[in-house]
């Protein structure tokens, strides 16, 4: 072999070993280090996420207190209590008479976090006086929801009837945060409240009444029938105000329209021609106006049928049932 073909082999040679060598380094050396950054982004990207959780949690955390310092109070009992004075302040400041109103109590129904009470209101008075009870009770500063609200058309003009349920937290367990509230109280010659000066003005509840007829000619004198005697009053003066629930057990709250009083039945009592078997809670479209859901209804057997009776109806409004409509512990 030449000196020069020696030269070239070894030429080659190293070549052959600096490519071994790279390669060697990018087995040994290269390749852990990619997945050591792979490893450091990949942490980064995790411990981003846990700071992004911890700051939503002292957030929540925060607006949770916030919350809780419009609550009326600690326990179920202590908040009823300070809710239903409350509620009365707010009729009387309305100026609506505190015996023209009931106020039955709603659940307690347990939440995740929290129990749910509140108050079904239910009465009748001036117009004015309505919407400023409504208003009172709109911007009140606790915290609170109005459902099932509902006015109707009172027994002379210029009067009207309102139904409405006032809903409450209680927080379970207790944030022992102070009740305090910087809201001062609702003022009713606000602008909020003068806005709502136009449904007085125009009272939009009162039933349209046509022209007297002209008298007709006096007849000749009469024997004086004797009177017949007063019907009884039908199902239609009997009106579900409430179907709250009170220790887990349903209670259904009829009105006498007649004699202006409220009875208490309970599941298993004899109501309208048949039994109360339960009270549906599943909100549903309301016969009535489909459009609508319906929050509650109580379910009665008459004749081996189940009729429904919703929330807010009288009982000649009841609605026969079909298998699929029934509650699943019903459904045959």
């Amino acid at each position: 072999m030449t000196a020069r073909e020696k030269n070239l082999a070894l030429g080659i040679g190293g070549m052959a070993a600096l490519i071994l060598l790279l390669a060697g380094g990018r087995v040994w050396f290269v390749k852990p280090l990619r997945a050591l950054d792979d490893q450091i982004a990949a942490a980064k990207e995790k411990l981003g996420k846990i700071q992004d959780e911890r700051r939503a949690y002292f957030a929540a955390e925060d607006r949770l207190k916030q919350t809780a310092r419009t609550t009326y109070a600690e326990t179920v009992s202590q908040a009823a209590a300070v809710s239903g004075e409350w509620l009365t302040r707010q009729i009387i400041t309305a100026g609506l008479s505190e015996t023209n109103f009931s106020r039955l109590p709603v659940g307690p129904r347990k939440l995740r976090g929290a129990a749910e009470i509140g108050w079904n209101i239910q009465g009748e008075g001036a117009l004015t006086n309505i919407i400023n009870l409504l208003y009172l009770l709109d911007r009140g500063p606790w915290l609170h929801r109005l459902e099932n609200l509902a006015c109707s058309a009172g027994d002379a003009p210029g009067r009207a009837r309102v139904h409405a349920a006032y809903l409450t937290l209680v927080m379970d367990p207790p944030l022992e945060v102070p009740h305090t509230n910087a809201a001062g109280p609702v003022a009713l010659n606000a602008p909020g409240r003068r806005e709502l000066d136009d449904l007085v003005v125009r009272d939009l509840l009162r039933p349209y009444l046509p022209p007297p007829p002209t008298p007709p000619a006096a007849p000749a004198a009469r024997v004086a029938a004797a009177p017949k005697p007063a019907a009884a009053p039908g199902p239609e003066n009997y009106r579900i105000v409430s179907l709250s629930e009170w220790e887990g057990r349903p209670e259904i709250h009829v009105r006498d329209l007649a004699a202006q009083k409220t009875k208490r039945y309970l599941v298993g009592d004899e109501l309208a021609g048949g039994r109360a078997v339960t009270v549906d809670y599943r909100p549903r479209p309301d016969p009535a106006h489909p459009a609508r859901l319906s929050s509650s209804r109580v379910l009665l057997l008459i004749n081996r049928q189940y009729w429904a009776v919703e929330a807010g109806q009288t009982l000649a409004d009841k609605h026969l049932l079909t298998p699929a409509e029934l509650p699943p512990g019903l459904q045959p």
